[in-house]
């Protein structure tokens, strides 16, 4: 898998965004990606220095949209990654803490 393809997005919350403090990030990660993938492609695209990776897989909440029977959002995986105390800060999320 290429780096690219293994982290989907950010995820920007106010939850997630307090951890940016303690250089803990957290991103929506493919679903087939493990702790290994995951830790390499965010050491390559940030150039930082993973000390650890935990993941989970969110379930999708169920949505109606007006009368129709419902319908669910997809389940997807989300992995907290935690840098080494001597590594950079990712610059992307240094504007919004």
């Amino acid at each position: 898998m290429v780096s690219y393809d293994v982290i989907i997005r950010p995820v920007i919350t106010e939850r997630s965004m307090a951890g940016a403090a303690d250089k803990k990030y957290v991103f929506e990660v493919a679903p087939s990606a493990n702790k290994i993938e995951i830790k390499k492609a965010v050491e390559e695209i940030f150039s930082v220095k993973v000390a650890k990776v935990n993941t989970m897989t969110v379930p999708g909440k169920a949505k109606r949209m007006g009368a129709a029977r419902p319908g669910r959002t997809k389940d997807w995986k989300k992995a907290i990654v935690q840098l080494t105390e001597d590594s950079k800060t990712i610059e992307f999320f240094e504007g919004m803490v």
